[in-house]
């Protein structure tokens, strides 16, 4: 398994109404454009999980792709992947009625549907299943970019970065559309963490804005925020994540075990700012600026103050 780019634990928390712009700001922050060299193959995974309009909170927004798209290509790698393998079987169809399809051809980047091969074949340590395919651009791509919304989700308690790419890669022609057919949602959390043992995230671009409250993927309610959260460490990025939504890590089965093998940062000091590094605006204004956002009511999970 390659190392991380950056090992660094660094999560850039920004605001603007435009995601575009919010996005451009978090990976300026996290010092994004000194990671890629001209040998890299890029791969950016963004959440397509079926036909709707971005402000839904169910898909990742075209033009933002298009913003990461063309700062990847400022940084001028050797080969850029747009590659996704989302429930939906038509995934053409997704990706036209959404505007990615317009976005990947306008931007002259390769598009790769993951649920399809080539196929490689990999052991994850999980009972099953213990084996599965992954596209054969699994062992091409160097440098990994997950790119989501962040949601309350009804199975995994929430997605973000992580979900976003052990889920998105397992291929549908093997698990069945959705991809349950061979057992992966029976025990979705460990296979969660299984599958992460064998990925290494370089860059994690989790949006708020929209977020999903309520229940997800597909039937919560979209909140705004502004908010985008670039991170370097996927762990420590999920791990802002799910504070936002009101979670301590433990809360999240998959993120507890990952965390318990050592895969990641977790932990951090609002006060002495010891641990993660927040080059943006920081995890407690962050948490009660999202909270205002959906339930009206300030509060953190990082804070000792009485809710205001």
């Amino acid at each position: 398994m390659r190392v991380r780019r950056t090992i660094k634990p660094i999560v850039a928390i920004t605001k603007n109404e435009n995601e575009s712009l919010a996005i451009e700001e978090g990976l300026k922050l996290i010092q994004f454009s000194n990671m890629i060299s001209p040998e890299d193959v890029v791969v950016i995974t963004p959440n397509w999980v079926s036909p709707a309009s971005p402000c839904s909170g169910r898909v990742v927004g075209p033009e933002s792709l298009r913003t990461i798209i063309r700062l990847v290509k400022s940084c001028k790698p050797k080969r850029i992947v747009v590659a996704t393998g989302p429930g939906d079987e038509d995934v053409i169809s997704l990706m036209e009625q959404v505007g990615f399809a317009s976005i990947i051809k306008e931007e002259k980047v390769e598009f790769i549907n993951l649920n399809q091969g080539p196929f490689i074949s990999i052991d994850i340590n999980h009972p099953c299943p213990s084996r599965l395919c992954l596209n054969q651009l699994f062992n091409e791509m160097t440098f990994l970019i997950s790119f989501t919304q962040l949601k309350i989700h009804e199975e995994a308690t929430i997605s973000a970065a992580i979900k976003n790419i052990t889920m998105g890669w397992p291929a549908g022609d093997e698990q069945g559309y959705p991809k349950k057919d061979l057992g992966i949602h029976n025990d979705l959390h460990d296979f969660i963490a299984a599958m992460f043992e064998k990925f290494t995230i370089d860059v994690s671009i989790v949006s708020a804005s929209p977020a999903m409250i309520g229940t997800g993927p597909h039937k919560g309610t979209a909140i705004h925020t502004g908010m985008v959260l670039c991170g370097t460490d996927p762990v420590s990025t999920d791990v802002v994540g799910a504070r936002l939504l009101g979670f301590k890590p433990q809360a999240i089965h998959y993120l507890h075990k990952i965390i318990k093998k050592g895969l990641g940062r977790s932990t951090f000091d609002v006060k002495t700012k010891k641990g993660v590094h927040f080059p943006g605006i920081s995890i407690e204004k962050a948490e009660e600026e999202f909270s205002h956002a959906a339930y009206k009511k300030q509060f953190a999970v990082d804070s000792d103050r009485e809710d205001s």
